[in-house]
């Protein structure tokens, strides 16, 4: 059979080490040996012998995702293989996390990470429910984090002299020591004949970076995650 689609741009071939690495643009290949986890569903093929179970997320998490539709449902992938991830063809992106480093993401942003990570699902700080209840996912530890983002996404600087306001609905994560707080861009006035749309956004202050997705949230995603 002769075609484009069986040249080796295509054909994966044979992980050398264990770990995620991006297949392309669009999926994370991880080489199993032991335990990660991923988001739930998110499994597209795999090969070797590899069992798929849920995770709950403990009382504290479910009781987050309930009041605000937004969490990290996961599943745990144990044994010897290789699996392919990937949701709704969003592009995909690794991000290492080392000893010190704290990275925080919203939960409809990771597909898959190493079982050597932490995370706890927190509010976040200035928002509350007021702000359409933040709920992030904060990881800690030492290992990789497989993201996906609807478009390629805009890393942008934060630092003391220039805080960044991003939209609430496009924000994907950002680096520590970051303070976060609403910030009303829209009078009283302008709010109650109509405004512009971008009444309320994220701001963020200290000496970091923000990742941002270049297009807002959708109920209909939003209610998916």
């Amino acid at each position: 059979m002769k075609s484009d689609l069986f040249s080796s741009d295509h054909i994966v071939q044979p992980a050398v080490a264990a770990g995620m690495t991006v297949q392309n643009a669009k999926s994370i290949k991880y080489a199993v040996q032991g335990e990660m986890f991923a988001r739930q569903g998110a499994m597209v093929a795999y090969r070797g012998s590899l069992q798929f179970e849920r995770k709950g997320q403990g009382v504290g998490g479910m009781l987050k995702r309930a009041v605000t539709g937004e969490g990290l449902p996961l599943m745990t992938v144990r044994g010897q293989g290789e699996a392919w991830f990937a949701h709704e063809a969003q592009n995909c992106f690794i991000v290492g996390i080392e000893p010190g480093d704290v990275f925080t993401v919203n939960g409809r942003n990771v597909l898959c990470f190493d079982a050597s990570l932490s995370y706890e699902i927190k509010t976040v700080k200035g928002a509350g429910i007021t702000g359409g209840g933040l709920f992030n996912s904060v990881f800690t530890g030492h290992g990789s984090l497989g993201l996906i983002c609807e478009g390629n996404p805009l890393v942008i600087p934060v630092s003391q002299q220039q805080p960044v306001f991003v939209d609430t609905d496009a924000v994907v994560g950002w680096t520590a020591h970051l303070r976060t707080s609403l910030h009303r861009s829209q009078s009283i006035g302008s709010m109650i004949r109509g405004g512009s749309g971008e009444a309320v956004q994220l701001k963020l202050e200290g000496e970091g970076h923000v990742v941002v997705r270049p297009s807002e949230a959708t109920p209909q995603k939003t209610q998916q995650h």
